[in-house]
């Protein structure tokens, strides 16, 4: 019996993934697994090696620290709907993270689904964390009565390498977005401005940097002074996301140089806006999805047009920066 093909989309961070993803979920045989992996452990989610069940189940129900951070403070992350006031957990606990965003997309009850995943995951034989990753996705399509899982988590480009050792069958949307928007949107993304300014040691409002301010500590109670307050409450520099978009770029696109081209398609994301209906008959075709009636209208409808550009609201100094920072992926794009 063949292995069903595995399925993602890529992109960077506010590249139009997540809407893509949507539509795709309006596809009756469609289960859109939501920000998945780039939530999980960086330094075990592409282990190798055969993972015991317990470990497996550990690695998926663990906290991401800094949604976690970021909510605690007050700030509201859009990817996240997790139903608050109504769930288990309240707005600032520390929670599973594919209950921030993935399962309350998948049922009405994601506490009760979360229980399942873990009755489910706890119950696999040791195996490779390829196989512990199929086995759940396909159980959650089989019990939403669907027959295909496809993966998208924001900046999933960015470590698509190893998406590929662990799939190396897997087929691949490859989303992108004028870079030096991308970034500007990134800036005004709070789970995006708290990492970027530290990979980045952007200076936040006082003009310190973040190795300035002291440890950093994600699980500490807020308070208006500390580090990641002061990150949330800033306005950083736009060269660091600029140069966070480029290096994610150059990244993907080393992975996706030795990438079989009938196993990935490129798609612009003004492409999907402007013309929705033609983007999504292609990708239906790429996946190998039957047409449904329908599905082709639900999903374009969900297109609420392209977001007003930040660009030209920069000072000439400001675009100048960002259009050197953004250059190099905008080469490896196609689009400079």
């Amino acid at each position: 019996m063949s292995t069903p093909i595995a399925r993602f989309i890529v992109g960077t961070g506010r590249c139009g993934s997540t809407l893509l993803s949507r539509m795709l979920a309006e596809h009756p045989d469609v289960c859109s697994i939501f920000e998945f992996f780039t939530g999980l452990d960086w330094g075990r989610r592409f282990a190798e090696g055969p993972v015991a069940a317990a470990d497996f189940t550990e690695l998926i129900s663990r906290p991401q620290p800094v949604i976690d951070a970021v909510l605690r403070r007050g700030y509201s992350v859009e990817e996240v709907t997790y139903p608050f006031g109504v769930g288990r957990f309240a707005r600032g606990d520390s929670m599973p993270w594919i209950l921030v965003s993935m399962l309350p997309r998948l049922a009405d009850d994601p506490d009760g689904l979360f229980e399942e995943v873990v009755s489910f995951a706890q119950r696999l034989p040791e195996q490779p964390l390829r196989q512990h990753y199929r086995a759940l996705f396909e159980w959650l399509a089989a019990r939403g009565g669907r027959h295909h899982w496809i993966e998208r988590s924001g900046s999933s480009v960015d470590y698509l390498a190893s998406l590929y050792a662990l799939f190396p069958e897997a087929r691949v949307v490859h989303i992108h977005r004028d870079g030096r928007e991308a970034a500007l949107s990134m800036r005004e993304h709070h789970a995006y401005r708290v990492p970027i300014s530290l990979m980045y040691d952007a200076p936040v409002a006082s003009g310190r940097r973040p190795s300035e301010l002291g440890a950093i500590d994600f699980t500490a109670p807020a308070r208006p002074d500390d580090p990641i307050s002061q990150i949330l409450a800033s306005r950083p520099p736009v060269e660091a996301f600029g140069r966070y978009w480029s290096d994610q770029v150059i990244r993907g696109a080393d992975a996706l140089a030795h990438a079989d081209p009938a196993t990935l398609l490129e798609v612009r994301f003004e492409d999907v806006i402007v013309k929705p209906k033609d983007v999504m008959h292609a990708i239906a075709a790429f996946f190998g999805l039957e047409e449904r009636v329908g599905w082709l209208a639900r999903s374009a409808g969900l297109v609420r047009g392209i977001p007003p550009p930040r660009f030209g609201q920069l000072t000439e100094t400001e675009r100048t920066i960002l259009d050197a920072a953004t250059l190099p992926g905008m080469i490896r794009l196609g689009r400079a």
